[in-house]
């Protein structure tokens, strides 16, 4: 197990020796010591990345793409211990870590290909007077920071396209699960990734740690996925040097079931979009808009579902909810449930959280929440599941959109014209009408509003790493 920082193409301890611990949150034992990466170690990998760009934006675009499909195939040939490197530090059920592993490996399978299809454009002025050329030529050194809920695919979204432009990294992991970005780390090594074109630095001072690493002159770029109130702070500090920005942010995502939905296809979808990484996702269902003919049973259906699930440890058989990541996550969901319930929520299931050793809650569903309730402003990241009734399809979208996040949304019914219609209206980046997992590689990823700038996957990703030059050309 990886326990030091990668600058340079070299594993070395940070040049202060701290160090700090990572937890087990299922049973709150320490599992390892990591190197904790200084300001200085930050700008030292600013200084291996900018050194190795030079030659890897000069690495023809089939060799790039050769190497990252070596990449994708060394995931996929470690999915098991990198799966279990997931569990242990992040505590998700092994299916969802295996899942997990499969959708970062891809990111690198998809931009392999996407590497060698970085289109430019050849025209002739309206004057006559000149040919315009337009290419897009890679930034240079991006700076990435990723969440600890997707240890694996968080930097992979962001790293695959970064690479396969020609640009090179500087990641800091989660401070609560960097393991496993280590471990990947020295799989891209192996895969052929050249020295100091990918550098891995954790670390206990974080806003020292991106302070440096911005003012590097050679930083061009930051890709940051994390709460919306984070991203404002980094996008403030980014415009000190007018630097590009890629923000994956907070998500509030409505999950709106008609009268004529099939509500057993409508709970299972639910199922999917709360409940899959034990809950800890920004496209997770948080507020359940269910038409008040069916919500007593459609509430009824969802709670048996919830009962069902097992919570504990990832590693167990049958677990499909493991633990939040700390005891601060536990405390600020059952806050929501607490304030739902006092203003008139009732608990059909759940309803606090686990008891005994590690950080757990229970799967939880509430009926009749009032719309504009705390629990439906605030992103619970937690096994929640609010369900508001309403009657007037209009008022429902409004009180959906009444947030200043937008990234994902749902909508279940059998008439797909109204479907259509109401997804178009809802003010969110990703919509799933009448499925309960939306995101793929080959999509674009992101949402509207405060969730978000630009889009992560699709074509549409790799062109967030690029530059965009215009030549005006004689001959």
């Amino acid at each position: 197990m990886q326990n030091q920082m990668l600058i340079g193409g070299e594993w070395r301890d940070g040049s202060s020796s701290e160090r700090f611990d990572v937890e087990n949150p299922a049973t709150e034992e320490v599992i390892a010591s990591v190197a904790a990466g200084s300001p200085g170690d930050a700008t030292a990998a600013c200084e291996a990345a900018a050194t190795a760009q030079v030659a890897w934006a000069a690495t023809a675009p089939r060799q790039r793409a050769e190497i990252l499909r070596a990449c994708w195939q060394k995931l996929i040939d470690h999915t098991d211990e990198l799966a279990r490197l997931i569990t242990l530090e992040h505590g998700k059920p092994l299916v969802d870590a295996r899942g997990e592993v499969a959708y970062a490996a891809e990111f690198f399978r998809w931009n392999s290909e996407e590497a060698v299809r970085i289109h430019g454009s050849l025209g002739i002025a309206p004057s006559g007077a000149n040919r315009i050329i337009v290419r897009h030529p890679p930034i240079g050194v991006v700076v990435i920071v990723t969440p600890w809920n997707f240890p694996a695919a968080m930097i992979t979204r962001k790293l695959a396209p970064a690479l396969a432009a020609g640009n090179t990294a500087v990641i800091k992991p989660p401070r609560e699960a960097p393991l496993t970005a280590l471990r990947i780390g020295e799989l891209l090594i192996e895969a052929g990734v050249p020295a100091g074109v990918v550098n891995i630095v954790p670390t206990l001072q974080s806003g020292a740690w991106f302070d440096a690493a911005v003012d590097h002159p050679a930083t061009r770029m930051v890709s940051f996925t994390g709460s919306t109130e984070v991203g404002i702070v980094l996008l403030k500090r980014s415009a000190d040097r007018v630097l590009k920005t890629v923000m994956e942010l907070g998500g509030n995502a409505p999950f709106v079931v008609f009268d004529d939905a099939d509500l057993e296809a409508a709970v299972e979808g639910a199922m999917v979009a709360k409940m899959r990484h034990s809950a800890e996702t920004c496209t997770a269902a948080n507020r359940f808009f269910v038409h008040a003919a069916v919500a007593d049973e459609f509430t009824s259906m969802l709670a048996a579902a919830m009962s069902d699930v097992r919570v504990g440890s990832g590693f167990d058989e049958g677990v499909t909810c493991g633990p939040m990541i700390n005891a601060k996550a536990v405390a600020s969901i059952n806050e929501l449930v607490t304030s739902a319930t006092d203003r008139g929520a009732t608990v059909a299931t759940g309803g606090g959280p686990g008891e005994g050793v590690g950080h757990f809650y229970r799967p939880t569903v509430l009926g009749n929440v009032m719309s504009d309730s705390e629990i439906t402003r605030e992103e619970i990241f937690g096994p929640v599941a609010p369900v508001i009734p309403f009657e007037d399809t209009d008022q429902m979208i409004a009180d959906a959109n009444h947030t200043e996040l937008g990234l994902a949304a749902y909508v279940f019914t059998t008439d797909l014209a109204r479907g259509m219609k109401v997804s178009e209206r809802i003010q969110a980046g990703m919509v799933g009408l009448n499925r309960g997992a939306i995101s793929d590689p080959a999509a674009p990823f992101g949402g509207m509003k405060q969730s978000g700038l630009g889009r992560e996957g699709a074509s549409e990703g790799i062109y967030e790493f690029c530059e965009t030059q215009y030549i005006a050309a004689n001959w």
